[in-house]
């Protein structure tokens, strides 16, 4: 059976599209491969057909393993694999310890060709038991971006893919993205232990014509509001749905209220609504009965729904990447829809604000390792609210301390588990140079910062942004697929 067989039964699709064919042919052939490919063109092909394709299993079967960030995603593909008669399925906290275990089981059997997991779940010993017992021949790692100390939406335990893949045997590796800076892709390919001449790069660029990007320059809430409730009208009358993402809860629910007051129907949906919640409206959401939402960018991560006729920014966003992302989730069916980013200048504040509290200094991280290490007992006992206290980090959205602790623990500082109620933590050695070295930490804040000045520079760019935001990933109007040599 040959690969446009698998995508014929499979599929039903009669042919590959632009580099498809390529990719599987070189993860087929035991070669790595770095693919990226706008949101919406396919990439998940690239390792489901090679997943599904016969070979010889001497070891027993084989599976192939897709690490992803998001759990809402996993869900979305393994029910849609699964509709069409393909044994896969995922293992993450959403499920009860019964079906976690009776799913470990159907690992260890040999069920199952694709399995779907967050890196986060090679901290478990049972899972690291259970894969032991697999042969995986392939290793895809979606959202690859998340892989890179530079990416926009940094993993701690995606820098651990060395250690995984070592632990799985080193098999044939494959990561995909959407958007990823020619640094982001050098350290991607450093993060999974290859060297550049080991691993093929797949770019098929980042168009998305039928994407239509405007930014219009705004001043306070009611003109804001004026260009939300024209989109908004201007896609009423034809099917489809659309979100406008917020940065901060207290805006989104003041936007909210302005537009209840106009009658516009939507629903709202962020961090501080209890999970039924968040899950009933992303449901309905993905049913079309929710043609507008409100919401902060956590969602949308994940939702493969094809028709949402547009994205709106009301605040402006941390990067570029974040905003070509977050836009990527419109007209995903192929048909116009519409980007559009809000610009007040008063909004920068927020987004600096964020970007020191994602950088802790080094003192910051010699504060909370001494409290870590000194008050032990109390730090335990009280969680994260009694250690903000002692950093003086009241502010709701200084996350400094979520931030080092991430840290320590990637570096294995300390390991175990924390909330805002208790640390279930232990320390397991003293502070590594990385994050003690002023310049280092320095340099990262000024990478952070210069990937929201580009977007700025986008916003007042007066020549055709697309050629900017191509130049800024790295991808010429011609390229197509790039080899590493």
């Amino acid at each position: 059976m040959k690969p446009i067989d698998v995508l014929h039964q499979f599929f039903g699709f009669e042919s590959f599209r632009g580099s498809q064919a390529a990719i599987i042919d070189r993860v087929l052939d035991g070669g790595h491969s770095l693919v990226i490919m706008p949101t919406g063109a396919g990439k998940s092909l690239c390792y489901q057909i090679p997943a599904l394709m016969p070979c010889a299993e001497e070891m027993g079967p084989t599976v192939t393993l897709v690490l992803s960030p998001l759990i809402a995603l996993m869900k979305d593909q393994v029910d849609a694999l699964r509709a069409r008669g393909i044994e896969a399925t995922f293992i993450n906290s959403s499920l009860s310890r019964e079906e976690r275990e009776k799913r470990y089981a159907n690992v260890a059997e040999g069920r199952y060709r694709l399995l779907y997991v967050t890196p986060e779940r090679f901290r478990k010993p049972e899972f690291l038991d259970v894969i032991a017992r697999r042969d995986v021949r392939l290793l895809a790692v979606d959202e690859a971006h998340c892989i890179s100390e530079w990416g926009h939406d940094f993993r701690p335990d995606y820098s651990r893919l060395i250690e995984i893949r070592e632990r799985l045997g080193n098999p044939t590796t494959i990561a995909l993205t959407a958007t990823a800076t020619p640094d982001v892709q050098a350290d991607i390919v450093r993060q999974l232990g290859l060297r550049p001449d080991e691993i093929e790069l797949f770019h098929e660029g980042i168009d998305r014509p039928n994407l239509r990007l405007n930014v219009e320059e705004v001043w306070g809430d009611e003109e804001k509001l004026e260009q939300i409730v024209t989109v908004r009208n201007r896609h009423s009358t034809s099917p489809g749905s659309g979100i406008v993402y917020f940065t901060l809860i207290r805006t989104l629910e003041r936007f909210s209220e302005l537009l209840r007051q106009r009658r516009v129907l939507h629903v709202c949906y962020h961090g501080d609504l209890e999970r039924n919640d968040r899950r009933r409206i992303q449901n309905e959401f993905m049913q079309g009965h929710c043609p507008l939402v409100l919401a902060t960018p956590a969602f949308g991560m994940g939702i493969d729904k094809e028709d949402i006729r547009f994205v709106i920014h009301a605040e402006i966003p941390g990067s570029m990447e974040a905003w070509y992302q977050e836009i990527g989730r419109a007209g995903r069916d192929g048909l116009p829809s519409d980007c559009l980013l809000l610009y007040d200048e008063a909004d920068l504040t927020t987004q600096m604000e964020f970007i020191r509290w994602s950088n802790p200094d080094a003192d910051f991280y010699h504060r909370v390792y001494d409290l870590i290490a000194h008050d032990y007992e109390r730090a335990t006992a009280f969680g994260l609210d009694w250690l903000r206290e002692q950093l003086h980090a009241k502010q709701k959205h200084d996350h400094r301390l979520e931030t080092v602790l991430g840290m320590l623990d990637r570096y294995g500082v300390i390991a175990g588990t924390w909330d805002d109620e208790s640390l279930q933590i232990e320390v397991r050695s003293s502070l590594p140079d990385e994050l003690l070295d002023h310049e280092r930490l320095a340099h990262k804040l000024r990478r952070d910062q210069e990937k929201l000045l580009a977007l700025v520079r986008l916003i007042r760019h007066d020549g055709d942004r697309m050629d900017f935001i191509r130049e800024y990933f790295g991808q010429t109007r011609r390229e197509i697929i790039v080899p590493s040599s």
